[in-house]
């Protein structure tokens, strides 16, 4: 059944800022709207366009799966087309979604991404859509095997190794700064098995953030990470230029060209490198940025994201 048109004249609450997942794909944001409007004849030309680009079609369906009527309009879709395996994966993550929100049972939604995986076996998206409801919900033995899945079909998938870092650094929170840290040599294995072009050459930074998020809300470490000596320390400068070398020689003139999330990591070196105090480069990344923002790392531990961020943009510009 589609979903009712959305009350008239129901008053609401105006949000300070809204960050766009789809980022800079405008493909994606007309395929979203149209979706939500009923339209999923966009959103399957989409996904037939985006083929076996693994990161662009994870990208793709998690953000359209996050669309509040996907589930219904996507149920419409494999009445029409029962055999679409691209309206299958895209239902199994939206459910993934509805679970994370506390709207559909957890077991129900493992075996719709099972199904799906099974449909398309060379396709790391069911698999995806598992990682993110275990990172979430399951046990680190189920995070490590999922993402093993990932892994197997597209080895350098840049959504599975976020989510993996993210649940690493959670481990042994007590343990404070340690830079032997299971999250760190994680991150430094996947750059380094990676090719030189691949964007997992930020995952050192992403590590470096995430580590600092656990030890923030475990009250190691000081609220305002620019208070914080976890950014300036021999093991972190080394880490940051390593990261800001490789945008200079790989990143910088293909922003945006075959990364779709290119700007999840802008936005990780830029809070990197204003952390460290090196102004000049975080500017530079700034203007790469654009109005690209994502909630992480600005919101890191508890912090309001735009806001932080847009007080480090200025600095770092010299318009504060």
């Amino acid at each position: 059944m589609s979903p009712p048109p959305p009350p008239l004249g129901r008053p609401r609450k105006k949000a300070t800022h809204t960050f766009d997942p789809a980022l800079d794909d405008p493909d994606l944001v007309a395929a979203r709207t149209a979706l939500a409007q009923g339209r999923w004849t966009e959103a399957r030309a989409l996904l037939e366009g985006t083929g076996d680009d693994w990161d662009r079609r994870g990208h793709r369906i998690m953000v359209l799966a996050q669309e509040s009527t996907a589930t219904a309009w996507v149920r419409d879709w494999l009445l029409v087309e029962p055999e679409s395996t691209d309206a299958a994966v895209l239902l199994a993550c939206a459910g993934v979604h509805r679970a994370l929100a506390g709207k559909a049972r957890p077991d129900k939604i493992r075996d719709g991404c099972l199904d799906a995986a099974a449909l398309v076996p060379t396709d790391p998206t069911p698999w995806l859509g598992l990682l993110l409801l275990e990172r979430e919900l399951g046990r680190e033995e189920d995070v490590v095997r999922l993402f093993d899945e990932v892994r197997h079909r597209h080895p350098d998938h840049h959504h599975a190794h976020h989510l993996m870092v993210a649940r690493l650094a959670e481990r042994r929170a007590a343990a404070g700064q340690d830079p032997l840290h299971e999250v760190y040599d994680f991150a430094a294995w996947a750059a380094e098995q990676a090719p030189p072009s691949s964007a997992l050459a930020v995952l050192p930074v992403v590590a470096h953030a995430e580590r600092y998020r656990v030890l923030a809300k475990a009250g190691t470490e000081p609220a305002d990470p620019k208070a914080s000596g976890h950014w300036t320390g021999r093991r972190a400068r080394v880490v940051m230029k390593t990261a800001f070398d490789w945008w200079l020689e790989w990143g910088e003139t293909r922003t945006g060209a075959g990364r779709p999330r290119d700007r999840v990591d802008l936005n990780f070196l830029a809070h990197a490198k204003y952390c460290e105090g090196r102004p000049a480069e975080a500017a530079a990344l700034f203007h790469r940025i654009g109005p690209h923002v994502t909630p992480e790392p600005w919101s890191y531990p508890d912090r309001n994201p735009y806001e932080a961020f847009r007080a480090a943009r200025s600095a770092a510009l010299g318009t504060a």
